[in-house]
């Protein structure tokens, strides 16, 4: 294998492939990218054995052929050689060896045979619909917040992701939760979605396309089957292994008996919790909700740091409440709102709250209360 590409042409490839690899592999062929030099393009793959990235690169190709090579270290080398410079891939006979010269810079990699590489991509996935990047980037930054990091409960590992009904309009629906707040956004459901069945998507492929795709301006093809996702746009294709589990039927979380109603603007009500947070201890993070008609008094105390209390304008007409809230989760969760008002939609003291923007009824959110 023999190449010419621009530096920059082949730093944005290379820096999007290798973020999947991790930095400690007992396998070491995991650690390498795999570099394939055909008809004027380089394509680069690379895998943790449950994700894999391909995406291409046009290039000047004098020898095709296919070499893996360690991801990092190429990266850093291509990152650290001067703007505007071409970069000169080329492999030895018996590919055991890659050289990249740019300039007066000349390094030697070893590499590994490109027949170990494993690959997840490949497979004819049977479900498959087109969405807008901005759709799909809308879905994962509103709930991934939400998505669970405790290990045993694998099956909140993720985003869940199906069609679903919402007043007799079709949806397509994502969902993550961690036991303690509940994320659901849903949108329209794209043609070609009808019959995908309900998946579970891990974090590490959602934060990973979550990146990718925020570079992206057009639409997404989506395709799945009951064990793989995979996300295909531009010179790019990511695909990844689903969790193998069943999703919690979540609609038994959102309560339909919540009857106090709060309006309050987002804005003044988020600085206001996280000025009164600052006195809540580490552990707990624990804010007081105080409401009474036509007012909110925040407040937190600690042994260590003392006292809080602000006070916010409300719209409320039901009966005073007081209720205890982790400050953290609901900044996480007004911080998703983009509307002037958060509506709380209220029972007691001990009951989950509804969170929701007065201006968007495409997002729910659910939040555990704490004694306090």
């Amino acid at each position: 294998m023999k190449i010419v590409i621009d530096r920059a042409a082949l730093l944005k490839p290379l820096g999007h492939v290798q973020s999947v690899v991790e930095r400690r592999n007992t396998i070491p062929i995991l650690s390498n990218v795999l570099l394939k030099a055909a008809d004027g393009r380089l394509s680069l793959s690379t895998t943790d054995m449950d994700m894999d990235i391909v995406e291409s690169v046009a290039c000047d190709v004098s020898e095709t052929g296919v070499v893996t090579v360690p991801a990092h270290t190429l990266y850093d080398i291509v990152r650290k050689l001067p703007e505007g410079s071409d970069v000169e891939l080329a492999a030895t006979g018996d590919v055991s060896r890659v050289t990249i010269r740019a300039g007066r810079s000349n390094f030697s990699l070893p590499a590994l045979m490109p027949e170990e590489f494993p690959a997840l991509s490949g497979d004819a996935l049977p479900n498959s619909f087109v969405i807008s990047a901005a759709d799909i980037c809308m879905l994962i930054d509103r709930t991934r917040f939400a998505i669970s990091t405790e290990e045993t409960r694998y099956y909140l590992n993720g985003i869940y992701l199906h069609a679903a009904e919402a007043n007799g309009v079709k949806v397509l629906r994502a969902v993550a939760t961690d036991g303690h707040r509940l994320a659901r956004v849903q949108m329209p459901l794209p043609d070609g979605a009808e019959e995908m069945p309900g998946v579970i998507v891990p974090r590490k492929a959602v934060n990973e396309i979550y990146k990718l795709i925020g570079e992206v301006e057009g639409d997404v093809t989506v395709s799945l089957s009951d064990t793989k996702l995979r996300v295909a746009f531009e010179d790019t294709v990511v695909t990844t292994k689903l969790i193998d589990g069943t999703f919690p039927d979540y609609e038994r979380v959102i309560p339909a008996g919540n009857d106090k109603m709060l309006y309050v603007d987002r804005q003044r009500f988020s600085e206001a919790v996280d000025r009164v947070a600052t006195i809540s201890t580490e552990k707990s993070r624990s804010v007081k909700l105080a409401v009474g008609s036509g007012n909110l008094v925040l407040s937190a105390s600690s042994p260590d740091n003392g006292t809080a209390q602000e006070e916010v304008e409300v719209d409320y007409g039901a009966s005073d409440l007081e209720i205890g809230f982790n400050s953290k989760y609901l900044l996480d969760i007004t911080g998703q709102i983009e509307g002037e008002r958060a509506v709380f939609k209220l029972a007691d003291q001990a009951s989950p709250t509804i969170i929701l923007d007065q201006d968007d009824e495409s997002a729910l959110y659910v939040l555990m209360p704490m004694r306090v």
